[in-house]
């Protein structure tokens, strides 16, 4: 019986569904915004709320930035809180290529390429299916914004 450890294959074609997925609620959340430097924010609850940003725009791809924002004037003063504050505000950099009509999450907190595959264990203890974690995380979100936020709207 061989009881080394077997190596993590990822699924492409679950991936890539994933990241179908993720493109379509994207769109769906962005709505009309699709210039460089816009952003809507999606209100979720009193202290918990999600910023899209449009950082780049050519003609075949996009790059988003999405975060998620604590209002602090519900905390304490206590450097504790601060500093969870800080650490519950996780951010994704995702690129959505038009032409392919797919999402990808290329940045996430403090992994700034993400593998399809990781050797387990490893230095920085990132998962064998770090990428398709991620995109799954990604995916949550926007499920969430899309179910439950409230966006403000401006009216001329």
């Amino acid at each position: 019986m061989n009881t080394a450890a077997r190596k993590y294959h990822p699924r492409i074609s679950a991936l890539m569904n994933l990241c179908e997925v993720n493109y379509m609620l994207m769109l769906r959340i962005l709505a009309d915004k699709e210039n460089e430097g816009e952003q809507r924010c999606f209100f979720i609850s009193d202290f918990l709320s999600y910023t899209v940003s449009i950082n780049e725009v050519t003609r075949y791809t996009s790059l988003l930035t999405i975060s998620q924002d604590i209002n602090k004037s519900f905390m304490t003063d206590s450097s504790s809180e601060k500093l969870l504050a800080n650490l519950l505000q996780p951010r994704m950099v995702i690129r959505l290529y038009h032409d392919a009509r797919v999402a990808e999450v290329i940045s996430s907190q403090d992994i700034h390429h993400v593998k399809p595959r990781n050797d387990y264990p490893n230095v920085l203890m990132h998962l064998p299916d770090e990428k398709q974690q991620i995109n799954s995380f990604l995916k949550e979100w926007l499920q969430l914004c899309y179910d439950l936020g409230q966006v403000k709207l401006s009216f001329l």
